[in-house]
């Protein structure tokens, strides 16, 4: 596996690969690498046989007041996984490469962006844009993959390679779980193992809101409703009566940004089940901010 750390040497692998008939992937990442990740080469690799992944903790995409010097940093670990999954090459830039002295740029996100996350993090999808644009001119891949679980940025970035006509498809990965439920993230090792247990109240309410409208309801204020009672509630799980083995009490996230029904495609609200539709939660649990999702079809 290559290990590319300047913008030319990385534009100039991915152009030799293409000059000799071969199609690239990139794989954008902030490294802590787990399972999650690693499936996202595996679609890479399907989709057009050479992948390049990115480990590069984007200053930008973070608030002053968010875990930027905290975020998980396992960069032998994750050299390992890649060379392990068959990734072709990792680009490892320094800040200083991708942020130069002077470097004022940003692209402002597409309007897409304005909700949700938007609403909690207002300068989050500015950095994510300007950081991803950097890297599809640093590795002119046909195709980068992108996260589920991370939705909104999902359909941010494919917008904006909409929008500003860029040269690379955009694909998603479906969202990968632990066998408890909860999504994979990095920030999940944050949690210690109490916490873990209040954290798999998100995706319980997830399912119980797929649940409710297979049913029938599609009232969506109702839903949304339902959707952060059982968020901040949990599944309350009562001891069993004598003789049987008792079941534990799962108890709730300990508070909740956004619990929202929205459309699939423009992420503006509906108010009722009609098309498809895609339920979005941010949570804390302790001091860990978590998000997850689900996608409802008619």
């Amino acid at each position: 596996m290559e290990v590319l750390r300047e913008p030319s040497s990385a534009r100039r692998y991915v152009r030799e690969l293409q000059h000799t008939g071969e199609k690239v992937a990139l794989i954008p990442t902030m490294g802590a690498l787990h399972e999650g990740h690693l499936s996202l080469v595996r679609v890479g690799r399907r989709s057009c046989g050479r992948t390049v992944a990115t480990i590069f903790v984007n200053p930008t995409q973070f608030a002053p007041t968010e875990d930027l010097d905290q975020y998980p940093r396992t960069l032998d670990e994750d050299l390992h996984h890649l060379e392990q999954e068959g990734a072709d090459a990792v680009f490892i830039p320094e800040i200083e490469t991708m942020y130069p002295a002077g470097c004022t740029t940003s692209i402002v996100p597409p309007r897409i962006a304005k909700s949700l996350e938007g609403e909690f993090r207002p300068e989050h999808f500015a950095g994510v844009c300007t950081i991803v644009l950097k890297l599809f001119h640093c590795l002119p891949c046909d195709t980068a993959v992108f996260g589920m679980k991370d939705y909104q940025q999902w359909r941010v970035i494919d917008t904006m390679v909409t929008d500003l006509q860029l040269p690379i498809d955009v694909l998603s990965a479906e969202i990968v779980r632990d066998p408890d439920g909860l999504a994979m993230s990095s920030r999940n090792r944050y949690l210690s193992v109490s916490e873990r247990q209040q954290a798999l109240a998100i995706p319980w309410a997830l399912e119980q809101v797929r649940s409710d409208v297979g049913n029938g309801s599609v009232k969506v204020d109702d839903l949304e409703s339902k959707l952060l009672h059982h968020l901040v509630n949990g599944k309350q799980l009562l001891p069993r009566g004598s003789g049987d083995q008792e079941t534990s009490e799962s108890l709730g996230v300990d508070s909740v940004d956004y619990a929202r029904i929205v459309d699939a495609r423009s992420l503006e609200p509906v108010d009722s089940i009609d098309r498809e539709v895609v339920v979005l939660v941010a949570c804390r649990v302790g001091s860990t901010r978590l998000i997850d999702n689900c996608v409802i079809k008619l």
